[in-house]
């Protein structure tokens, strides 16, 4: 991937700094990712999300990179109006104890200044399980990015990857996948009962059209869709649009 125009920024140790990421996106398939977290921050107002982003941006720009631990940080405004979307990268929870230990704290009243009143909710850990990216010389951008929270009714290691399994054999199979899905990436949650798909679409509208097509959302009235929706023990399925915002990662 190419990377932006880099400025010169003071640091204070011999730690990266950091820099965007064209076309806000994280390097979904980047190998050494033992660990990822994804929160929401609720922030009431549109022109608050912006607000709040830029205060981000400015925080963790003027800083050097926490810890090599830390692969990459990424922020996504919700199409709602309200929420923002946090999708960091870890080797370990150890290296993301070590940034609670030394650096969250100020970096979040930095921007809790900038923007008072932010809500920080539901923080989940998961694990890198399994992807489907576009094939060779596929070259779109991503516009929008769909998050699918799926939650089972207890910890079940073999159900959830099962599940998964099962909904990439059901876009395998789809006579008419919906054309505007760029790829996704499946992740497995630490709590045993969760799964999260950062997929990523061309754009809204295109994710709106699939998800009026016919049938029950996203995918044709297959077999395959069907076992999909009707895996044992699954509770709900939380569908959530957003706008690529801002993706940091370590300079080296």
């Amino acid at each position: 991937m190419t990377r932006t125009t880099r400025t010169t920024r003071p640091t204070r140790t011999t730690r990266p700094s950091a820099y965007a990421r064209p076309h806000a996106r994280p390097d979904l398939t980047r190998p050494g990712v033992g660990l990822v977290k994804a929160s929401t921050w609720r922030v009431g107002t549109p022109e608050r999300q912006r607000a709040a982003l830029d205060a981000i941006a400015r925080t963790w720009e003027s800083r050097p990179w926490p810890t090599e631990g830390l692969l990459s940080y990424t922020v996504h405004p919700g199409e709602d109006g309200d929420t923002l979307l946090h999708y960091s990268q870890w080797r370990s929870e150890e290296d993301y104890r070590e940034l609670v230990r030394t650096e969250r704290a100020t970096r979040n009243a930095e921007i809790d200044a900038a923007v008072p009143g932010i809500e920080r909710v539901a923080l989940h850990s998961y694990e890198p399980y399994r992807s489907r990216v576009p094939g060779e010389g596929d070259g779109r951008v991503p516009g929008c990015v769909v998050t699918v929270e799926v939650e089972f009714d207890g910890p079940d290691p073999a159900r959830r990857r099962g599940w998964v399994d099962a909904v990439l054999e059901a876009l395998d199979s789809d006579p008419a996948p919906p054309p505007g899905g760029v790829s996704g990436h499946f992740h497995l949650g630490l709590d045993g009962a969760r799964v999260l798909n950062y997929a990523e679409w061309e754009s809204a509208a295109a994710h709106e059209a699939a998800l009026a097509a016919p049938g029950d959302g996203v995918g044709a009235p297959t077999s395959q869709w069907r076992r999909v929706r009707e895996y044992p023990g699954l509770v709900r399925s939380t569908v959530r649009r957003h706008t690529p915002g801002l993706s940091l990662g370590p300079d080296v």
